[in-house]
């Protein structure tokens, strides 16, 4: 027959408390402008910035459109920048001048 192991509660192995190891400071008004002031990335005398850069005057637009499924197949299998040369082409279509 198996016998039941009692637990040992008498406390002969007594476990250290548990501590967080995520020594973390708190996040204070003063960390954060630190953090922020020095977040720039420099490659050689060039600083890389995050995120986009400013678009200007002439930004290009957002614009959702219906292509016929074999038109939009050949401009996707033209690869990265497939849409680049659907604007180039409209542009010729339009004869409109290069921005």
């Amino acid at each position: 027959m198996l016998r039941k192991q009692k637990s040992s509660s008498s406390g002969s192995t007594k476990r250290k408390p548990w501590v967080d190891p995520d020594d973390a400071p708190e996040i204070t008004d003063e960390l954060l402008d630190r953090v922020w002031d020095s977040a720039e990335i420099s490659e050689g005398d060039r600083i890389i910035r995050r995120g986009r850069p400013p678009l200007g005057e002439k930004a290009k637009g957002v614009v959702t459109m219906r292509l016929d499924a074999d038109v939009l197949e050949s401009y996707r299998a033209l690869g990265a920048g497939w849409q680049t040369q659907v604007n180039a082409d409209l542009r010729r279509a339009r004869k409109l001048k290069k921005a």
